[in-house]
């Protein structure tokens, strides 16, 4: 039995009132659950004339480098080729560690897009502090972890020449192999390449039958080969002009007659290869496959596609496209004809491809004279107005639960808006770019979100004035971002400019102005200034029962963040009426199936945990989950909020076979949506350690342990209080073992962290002298841990009040202290102490409170036994054995001491027994 009271840190995610506001606009595309790097399906009906390459790249890849380079004109089936070399057997056979595939296209920052591969497949962070260089020298790093083969490729990839080395893997990471395709030729010392050449005539004209049809060509066999000849023989040109033959207008077109067509498009008086090079020849049988294939469309179908082309060259949402249709054409607007016959008519010519349900994609040739076509058209300039604004409504959308898929299907494009309205800074644009620095803190891209948030600032001064509201809105989101980080200084003097702002510039009892100091608070709390927050909380609440009516959402929120204080302080009996105001304004307000709802569930069944109350707590976190799944999804990560909260509950009741498949649940859903490297997969993999440890299960508890340390170091900086958070528990692992100068070097980090964060006085402070005494009191070192428990007592009693639980733990800590030191009437003067705060806050039930009623009585019976600790607990455990009780435990302790206790021929058999074995060692002697 272990009767020492230990402050372990178990992570619960609640949900107070976020910095950033943003709006709600029902157009983002569902939370998508698959792998976003997964390669995409190969051609239908697979490729012709490229049996050779296949087998040659199959061999490269299992060359002596690891990089390899497929290169080729523009359309001659680069992408093509690699699509179809991942989905064979033989690939997926030798690369069993994973395929993983990028777009690459349009893509500036390929370091990002090999972080960002990195981060989700190891789901773990990279240190903020890195440059991109040694971000990407980390990434691999982490791919040597990988022993099995594994093949990454990035598919058209710009600018070869002058960027491949910043991003290629060393030539140790031999089970990685970097396939790349570009138009341009790599250096060979540094790659293997394989230069892809335009289709033999046989390819050409069996790809061009696959389409249309071996009858026609077997009817017209000289003019087919005179056809792929004058398409250059690419395998885009011959796709989209067989599409068009394939027609069921043009199904009686013949071959001569297409040829015709075609040669009308080409710009040159002549098509024969004495005069027109192979290369420009293939490339003017493209241009005048797509012309043919422009002027086949209708005015509507031509319209859509310059639409298509306003967007980036990245996969398409269609959600997107209809919002901007919507704007464009108002009332008249009929989203049945826009997709089922003019997108219908894009694919039927090969335009556009299919990526999944809802989502499009062009070649990039294509997406490109899309483009064109869109700058000459007629309504060039109302649909780049429109895209705006569309986008700005979208950036709108913007949650910082985004999830990578969600990111990479916004990002690109939202880019090029704000790219758009680079040259006309205005308010709109400092917002797009506050939202565009949303999404990437997200994704936990602190610094690229700071930089945004930055332009964001600087444009609103410009625009609007150093005093303006939307200057203070901009200090508030950054001020968010330094808060993320752990920069409490650098967050609190900009949420102190930006309520200076608010007061100045709007009423005393403006909204913003409750946010300021709600945001503040809410800095306050982290850093353990509760009065501070308290205050200013207070505040918060005043204005907006002022504000708005009383049952108002806003006032939901700040009753919520109120009693989330009082149950840090321990005032659970303030925070519990808080909580409950606070669920009855969200079910009035929201109704009874709101994810708020679901919160302010979550949130009162945390009150309930803290108290010992499980039988109340279960319940209303099953609720809670309930409701998140139906409105969310079972895949949300709110949803991996609710059992990793269910699961620490189950811990705390013994119940681990219950909790460990929850935490595991929670801690995968983290991964696939937030990110592998996102600081709240490092409290999934803490919060599990904490449970394999409790069950000695010590191997699997500590990689876990150091999984979790390393993303918050990565991820947080390595002066967060949550890496402290992370080093203490590591620290009281290795104790556990006992490794107790690894442990003392770790509780000491952990501690001088705090100290410098939070200041000498933090609550976190005292835990970790609490932790550093109980770690030389295990060691017998009593003289050094005597001060550190009597330091963080007086901390907790000075921050928390004289009658909080955390006061009972040092009480109770430094009890069993002197005990050891057999000073036994201070210790248990001061383990009564502990009692009556724990039965006055907790209740008699409570976990603690019966632990300390087991100390006190411990020491009672002691003294009445003149025996030490050691020997009674013996005793326990012999009568226990003659009880038949199968284990002795806190209940069965307790029984057993109060039988002694009150039981007089107990009392004294047991004390001539005592003397027999004093009287029998005494002989021996």
């Amino acid at each position: 039995m272990n009767f020492n009271n230990i402050d372990k840190q178990i992570i619960i995610t609640q949900a107070g009132e976020g910095n950033t506001q943003i709006n709600n606009f029902p157009s983002l595309p569902p939370q998508l659950q698959t792998n976003p790097f997964t390669p995409p399906q190969p051609r239908k009906g697979g490729l012709f004339g490229r049996e050779e390459e296949l087998e040659k790249l199959h061999q490269l890849l299992q060359s002596g480098k690891n990089v390899c380079v497929v290169s080729g004109m523009g359309g001659v089936g680069k992408t093509g080729l690699v699509r179809e070399y991942a989905n064979l057997t033989e690939c997926t056979s030798f690369f069993t560690g994973g395929v993983y595939y990028i777009d690459a296209r349009d893509r500036q920052n390929m370091a990002a897009e090999i972080i960002a591969l990195t981060k989700w497949r190891f789901k773990a962070e990279l240190p903020a502090d890195l440059s991109t260089q040694q971000m990407v020298k980390a990434c691999w790093q982490a791919w040597k972890g990988q022993t099995e083969n594994v093949l990454l490729i990035l598919d058209d990839v710009s600018g070869l020449a002058e960027n491949i080395k910043t991003y290629l893997p060393p030539t140790d990471l031999v089970s990685m192999r970097l396939l790349m395709t570009s138009r341009e030729t790599p250096d060979k010392r540094i790659a293997e390449k394989l230069e892809l050449q335009v289709l033999s005539e046989a390819a050409a004209v069996d790809l061009l039958a696959s389409i249309i049809g071996q009858s026609r060509v077997d009817q017209e066999p000289e003019q087919a080969k005179l056809l792929c000849y004058e398409l250059g023989y690419l395998p885009l040109a011959l796709e989209l002009v067989a599409y068009y033959l394939d027609d069921e207008d043009y199904q009686d077109l013949s071959l001569l007659a297409m040829r015709g067509k075609l040669q009308e498009k080409v710009k040159h008086p002549s098509l024969s290869p004495e005069q027109v090079p192979g290369g420009m020849q293939a490339q003017r049988g493209l241009q005048a496959a797509f012309d043919l294939s422009w002027d086949e469309l209708k005015p509507e179908a031509k319209h859509l596609a310059c639409v298509l082309g306003a967007f980036a060259a990245s996969p398409v949402y269609w959600g997107f496209v209809t919002r901007i249709y919507q704007q464009l054409q108002g009332e008249s607007f009929n989203e049945d004809n826009l997709k089922d016959r003019w997108l219908k008519s894009l694919r039927k010519l090969h335009l556009v491809i299919t990526v999944e349900e809802n989502i499009y994609n062009l070649h990039l040739l294509i997406h490109d004279y899309f483009s064109q076509q869109f700058k000459q058209h007629s309504d060039y300039s109302q649909i780049k107005q429109v895209y705006c604004n569309v986008f700005v409504d979208i950036a709108g959308d913007v949650e910082q639960s985004s999830n990578l898929e969600t990111f990479n299907l916004i990002e690109p494009h939202l880019k090029k808006m704000i790219a758009w309205r680079k040259s006309n800074e205005n308010t709109q644009l400092a917002y797009s770019l506050n939202q565009l620095a949303l999404l990437y803190e997200s994704q936990g891209r602190y610094n690229d979100a700071e930089l945004l948030y930055l332009q964001s600032l600087d444009i609103s001064k410009r625009q609007r004035g150093a005093d303006h509201p939307l200057v203070a809105s901009s200090l508030n989101n950054l001020a968010g971002i330094y808060e993320s980080q752990g920069r409490y200084n650098d967050a609190e003097l900009l949420y102190l400019q930006s309520l200076d702002i608010r007061k100045c510039q709007l009423d005393n009892d403006h909204p913003d102005i409750a946010t300021s100091l709600n945001n503040l608070a809410l800095l306050y709390k982290l850093q353990g200034r509760y009065n501070d927050a308290e205050s200013l909380f207070l505040q918060s609440l005043d204005i907006r029962k002022r504000q708005f009516v009383a049952d108002y959402s806003d006032v939901a929120q700040s009753l919520n963040n109120l009693a989330e204080l009082y149950t840090l302080q321990g005032n659970y009996n303030e925070a519990e009426p808080l909580y409950l105001q606070s669920l009855d304004i969200s079910k009035h307000q929201l109704g009874n199936d709101h994810p708020n709802v679901a919160t302010s569930l979550n949130n009162l069944a945390e009150l309930y945990r803290l108290q010992g109350r499980y039988n109340d707590a279960e319940p209303l976190y099953l609720q809670s989950s309930e409701i998140r799944k139906c409105q969310l999804g079972a895949d949300h990560p709110d949803i991996a909020q609710s059992l990793n909260n269910l699961a620490l509950l189950y811990y705390l009741q013994g119940n681990y076979n219950e909790a460990e498949p929850l935490y595991l649940q929670s801690l995968e859903i983290w991964k696939r949506q937030l990110d592998a490297e996102h600081p709240n997969v490092a409290t999934g993999l803490n919060n599990l350690a904490v449970l394999y440890e409790v069950q000695g299960r010590y191997n699997e508890a500590e990689p876990l342990f150091l999984q979790s340390l390393d993303i918050r170091k990565r991820q947080l900086g390595a002066e967060h209080p949550d890496v402290a958070d992370s080093l203490n528990n590591l620290a009281e692992l290795y104790r556990n073992q006992g490794r107790y100068n690894d442990a003392e070097t770790l509780y000491l980090q952990s501690l001088e962290i705090w100290k410098r964060q939070l200041g000498t006085d933090h609550p976190d402070v005292a835990q970790s002298l609490n932790n550093l005494a109980l770690l030389y009191h295990s060691q017998g070192r009593y003289n050094d841990a005597e001060p550190l428990y009597l330091q963080s007592l007086e901390i907790r009693k000075r921050q928390l009040g004289a009658d909080h639980p955390s006061v009972a733990t040092s009480l109770n800590n430094l009890a069993l202290l002197y005990e050891s030191q057999g000073k036994y009437s201070e210790a248990e003067d001061l383990a009564q102490q502990a009692l009556a705060i724990y039965q006055n806050r907790l209740g008699n039930q409570h976990p603690n409170t019966q632990n300390a009623a087991v100390t006190v009585k411990l020491l009672y019976v002691m003294g009445l036994l003149h025996c030490n600790k050691e020997t009674l607990i013996s005793i326990l455990q012999a009568l226990a054995q003659q009880a038949n009780f199968p284990a002795l435990n806190t209940e069965t302790a307790l029984t057993l001491l109060e039988m002694i206790e009150s039981n007089p021929e107990h009392l004294s058999s047991i004390r001539e027994y005592l003397q027999q074995q004093t009287e029998a060692s005494d002989s021996d002697t």
